[in-house]
This record gives structure tokens, C-alpha cells and sequence, in this order.
């Protein structure tokens, strides 16, 4: 049995195919056994239900993929999840499909004050938290839009997180508005104390996230009350190299997060 998964951010979208038949899954921090093959594809708000099931055939044939069983997705872009919406009616109206939203069964309890305004992602990538290795832990979302922070409890419970600007839309924001900067490769300069302008800027997006990531999880951690030994912390999404790797507070990367989510809202939905 095959599932395709989708997780449609503002700027990438992950495509993934699980084979649900092969009954294995990797250990923890290790990936997802039963995933085939996953693909990234940007979130272009101009692609039709059409072009979206053209790309999503193409990648599964290059994959020896024939056809699809089971559709699971997530997207926090109203006008993609229209189109999506109409492809699901069009290709895929005799297979069950979960959308992640009100209605669909996931498994982890919401405590937070309007739990109909949490991203779907956000609930994704805490249901898999829960699932894969366990409360309290902080899922650490790095995309290019917006870096995302949730929290799953001791009692596995979403309870909240925090929201920051992403590092490619800083780096974006700081070239646009800058009239003497420039855009630059993400990479770790040679010291914190850059010698020129690429360096200047690179330690600040470098050590600048790396800082608000340590900073805000330490936070958080005091906030829960528990043993900084006993929080899982997890990086996902697309997220930099160079930033992580400067993160302290990061215990597991795991940048399949979500598809792995996604996976499990299909099995508690498939009945």
C-alpha cells in the first residue's frame, strides 16, 4: 500500500511515498523505514490541481511508482490547499484522504487557548514528537519563512510554542532594506568577528539564529519546569546546516518530521 504524504509550507513543499506494506520503520532519530523516496518542490501559489498532480506523478514514476493507495497532507497556504482540494476530487476521489484540520483524528490532546488556529504542520510535527520519542519535547521548525518552536509536555500534550522570523526571509528582509548589503551564502564565517561585509553578515544569521534557538528553548525548558536532560529537542524542516550545527540545545535532527507525522494521522484515520 502506497501513501502519499504532503507537508505545503509557505515557501517549499515535501512530497513524500510510504510503503505501508513493508511494516518496518527506522529507529529513533533515524528516519522512517517504510519511506521510499521524498521530494522537494516549491510552494508556488500559481500551480493548478492539474500541475500539482503532473508533478506529483512525475516524481513518484522516477521512483518506480505506479499508483497511489492513500493520500495524507498538511498545508498552511490557503490558496495551494484550494487547488489541493481539487485534486483530491479529480485524481483521487476513491482513496481515502486525510487532510490535517478540524475533523481529522491525530491523536495528541491541544491544550491551548483556540485550538482551530494552530497549523496543521505545527500539530503534525508535535504528533510525531509524541509518537517517535516522547514528552516533554520542543520541535524546532527551521524553514526559510518563519522558525517555529512547539512544545509537547511530560503528559504528551501540545501545549504551544513560539513564532520568529525565518533565516532566508531575514537574510531577504536585510539585503532588500540594507542600501549597502547583499545577499550572501549561508555558510559559518571564520570567527564571529567578521573581517568584511559576507563575513559581517553571515555571523549574524549564523550565530544570530543559533543564539535565538538556544535561547528561546532554554526558555522554554524553565517554562516546563523539567530537567534540560530529559527534553528531547528536534530540529526539522529545511533548515541550515550552519545553523544547527552551532545550536547547543538541539539533542536530534530529524528533518522528515513531518511526512512521519503525516504517516501517522493516515493510520488513525484510515478506519
Amino acid at each position: 500500500m502506497i501513501l502519499l504524504c504532503l507537508d505545503v509550507s509557505n515557501s517549499h513543499t515535501t512530497i513524500g511515498a510510504f510503503d505501508l506494506a513493508s511494516g518496518t520503520r527506522g529507529e529513533v532519530g533515524q528516519g522512517d523505514e517504510a519511506l521510499i523516496d521524498h521530494w522537494q518542490v516549491s510552494s508556488d501559489e500559481r500551480r493548478t490541481s492539474d500541475e500539482w498532480q503532473v508533478l506529483i506523478t512525475g516524481l513518484a514514476a522516477r521512483s518506480g511508482i505506479e499508483s497511489i493507495d492513500a493520500v495524507s497532507m498538511c498545508c498552511t497556504v490557503p490558496s495551494i490547499l484550494v487547488e489541493l482540494r481539487a485534486m483530491q476530487d479529480r485524481y483521487y476521489d476513491d482513496l481515502p484522504v486525510a487532510i490535517v484540520g478540524p475533523g481529522v483524528k491525530t491523536g495528541i490532546p491541544i491544550h491551548t487557548d483556540n485550538p482551530r488556529e494552530v497549523g496543521a504542520d505545527r500539530i503534525v510535527n508535535a504528533l510525531a514528537a509524541a509518537e517517535l520519542y516522547g514528552g516533554p519535547a520542543v520541535v524546532v521548525d527551521l524553514n526559510g519563512t518563519a522558525t517555529i518552536f512547539d512544545v509537547v509536555d511530560a503528559d504528551n500534550r501540545y501545549i504551544g510554542g513560539a513564532i520568529a522570523p525565518g533565516v532566508e526571509l531575514s537574510l531577504e528582509a536585510l539585503a532588500r532594506r540594507g542600501a549597502q548589503l547583499r545577499s550572501v551564502e549561508l555558510a559559518t564565517p571564520r570567527d564571529v568577528v567578521g573581517k568584511n561585509t559576507v563575513e559581517a553578515i553571515q555571523s549574524g544569521l549564523v550565530f544570530g539564529f543559533a543564539g535565538l534557538v538556544d535561547g528561546i528553548v532554554n526558555r522554554i525548558i524553565d517554562s516546563l519546569g523539567a530537567d534540560p536532560d530529559h527534553v528531547t529537542v528536534i530540529a526539522t524542516g529545511s533548515y541550515p546546516e550552519s545553523v544547527v550545527d552551532e545550536c547547543t540545545t538541539i539533542t536530534t535532527r530529524d528533518p522528515l518530521l513531518t511526512l512521519t507525522g503525516l504517516r501517522l494521522v493516515h493510520e488513525r484515520n484510515r478506519g
